[in-house]
């Protein structure tokens, strides 16, 4: 009496439409409670579903490939109580018996004497080698797809093997158990090179006298491509990362591709079974090395996943307008290109506050405003003299570093479109007062849409300034291709403690991050500080 019982996929956390990527058991094979079954790949998360039940597979209902959700069937099992075991199944077991373990008898002696006598099964180990290929050699192994201890039917795929021109599998000349392996993926093998060790029955009329593969070859090398096929493997052994591109999974075609068009195989991400690479991969790669964009071995970035927000409340969707586009594009491939490290400080104000304030009715009467900023970028200019490096930029190929000798920086101004950068030209040759003039100028354009690409164009360093907003520190992005930004938080009294006794001193908050291709540490540490005793001195700026 046998019950088939369906096996089918328990509860996996309400996930569905799960993809399966491995199949870990056939048809035929005994299973015992928490034997893996098929493994499963979210998008969290990989897998394995355990049998709940012992028995033997009767069918496999899925396949790689095959989507799965909650109560599908994944195969069934024939459970009988009195189930005689194969020979062949059992033969660990005999051997490990102190009796004979070289015989073991299918079925009892007859005690009548006519009838006729039985046939013992006697077994040997075998050594299965690589059949003759095509004069094929040094071929490489690209999947194997027994272990040691599986059961192995006749003309069953053992593993498959890669050469220029084909892919081919090696099946198995006869039934019997894997005793042990003697290859791994990568190897390269020849005909006659050792495959595995095979325990076989030496009556079985299944082994024959010559090993073939799978297809009869053909001289014709055409026809023999055509008859070489690969199969989809039922158990994956992982190995390492392949060195070199002969180790790449990938067919003859891709391969042919890949050498017409000078592309090294290890770059290129295979999306077929078990990363393959397909000639489409390839084409892909090359277009997105020609449009600039980065490939999917340096910083990009898998496609964020499609939400529907709408079902978590009311939502409203607007456009994002050009300058933001922009905008984003070019501080996205400023962070994912440029190394930042950002170096904090703080500037005592005090004085030069205490001066602004006394210079700011005169300023309004001359029709401009005085502010902090220009005295910032008054400083700047000068600190830049002093250290050169910070104005300069590396050239395309990023091999050479251009050395400027004029003074144009960028103040990056909100407007209700989004951020720009108009750029104040020759900082040096101005006054205070007249960097206050032109910087109100440019703002105003940049709130009336009226900024020219002449105005935002020729910056060497870039500032930033939410003191007039509120924060303590930020990590302002570098503005490619400078090779630093300084930001400015608000100003605020601290205690400063200084001759014997603290005193409320009024404190700038500096953030300056820069390309560290260019600086290093020391260098941005050393401009700061420059920056620092400028401004506490409003000497030195006016002069």
């Amino acid at each position: 009496m046998t019950d088939e019982i369906k096996i089918k996929v328990p509860d996996i956390g309400g996930a569905t439409n799960v993809d399966v990527i491995e199949l870990l058991v056939k048809e035929g094979d005994e299973l015992s409670i928490d034997t893996p079954l098929i493994t499963l790949e979210s998008d969290k998360a990989s897998m394995e579903i355990p049998s709940p039940k012992a028995g033997r597979v009767s069918q496999v209902r899925v396949k790689v490939g095959d989507k799965v959700s909650e109560g599908d069937v994944i195969l069934t099992v024939v459970a009988s109580a009195d189930s005689v075991q194969d020979p062949i199944a059992a033969i660990d077991e005999q051997k490990a018996s102190k009796d004979s373990a070289d015989q073991t008898s299918s079925v009892k002696p007859a005690t009548n004497k006519d009838a006729p006598e039985p046939k013992n099964e006697t077994y040997e180990e075998r050594d299965i080698v690589i059949p003759d290929i095509g004069g094929a050699t040094d071929v490489d192994v690209i999947d194997i797809m027994v272990k040691e201890g599986d059961s192995v039917e006749k003309d069953q795929a053992l593993l498959t093997l890669e050469g220029d021109k084909a892919t081919m599998d090696i099946p198995s000349p006869a039934k019997g158990i894997v005793k042990s392996l003697a290859l791994r993926i990568g190897d390269k093998v020849s005909q006659g090179t050792s495959v595995l060790m095979m325990t076989v029955s030496k009556n079985s009329e299944e082994i024959p006298k010559e090993h073939k593969p799978v297809e009869t070859q053909s001289k014709d090398e055409a026809v023999k491509t055509d008859s070489l096929t690969s199969v989809t493997p039922q158990k994956v052994i992982v190995e390492e990362a392949p060195e070199n591109s002969a180790l790449v999974s990938a067919g003859p075609a891709a391969r042919r591709l890949a050498r017409e068009l000078g592309v090294n195989l290890n770059e290129v991400t295979g999306h077929g079974r078990k990363a393959r690479v397909s000639k489409e991969d390839i084409q892909d790669y090359v277009k997105s090395r020609l449009s600039g964009k980065p490939s999917t071995t340096s910083f990009a970035l898998s496609e964020a996943p499609v939400i529907d927000f709408s079902k978590f409340g009311s939502i409203e969707t607007k456009p994002l307008n050009k300058i933001k586009r922009l905008t984003g594009n070019n501080v996205h491939r400023s962070w994912i290109t440029i190394p930042h490290v950002t170096q904090f400080d703080e500037a005592d104000i005090t004085e030069l506050e205490a001066f602004r304030k006394s210079e700011s009715d005169a300023a309004e009467k001359a029709g401009y405003k005085l502010t902090l900023l220009a005295f910032v970028t008054k400083v700047i200019s000068k600190a830049l003299m002093m250290y050169p490096q910070f104005n300069a930029s590396l050239d395309a190929k990023g091999e050479n570093l251009i050395y400027k000798h004029y003074y144009n920086i960028g103040i990056a101004v909100e407007t209700p479109n989004g951020l720009v950068v108009p750029v104040i030209k020759q900082v040096d040759q101005l006054s205070v007062g007249q960097i206050a003039q032109e910087m109100g100028r440019l703002s105003l354009k940049a709130r009336e849409k009226g900024l020219l690409p002449t105005d935002m164009s020729g910056g060497c360093f870039t500032i930033s300034s939410l003191g007039g907003i509120g924060g303590t520190a930020f990590t302002p992005i570098v503005n490619s291709p400078e090779v630093a930004i300084l930001g400015l938080s608000r100003s605020a009294f601290k205690p400063v403690y200084d001759k014997g006794e603290f005193k409320p001193r009024l404190m700038l908050p500096l953030s300056l991050s820069y390309d560290h291709r260019v600086i290093d540490g020391a260098q941005a540490a050393r401009f700061t500080c420059a920056i620092a005793e400028l401004l506490g001195d409003i000497r030195r700026i006016i002069v």
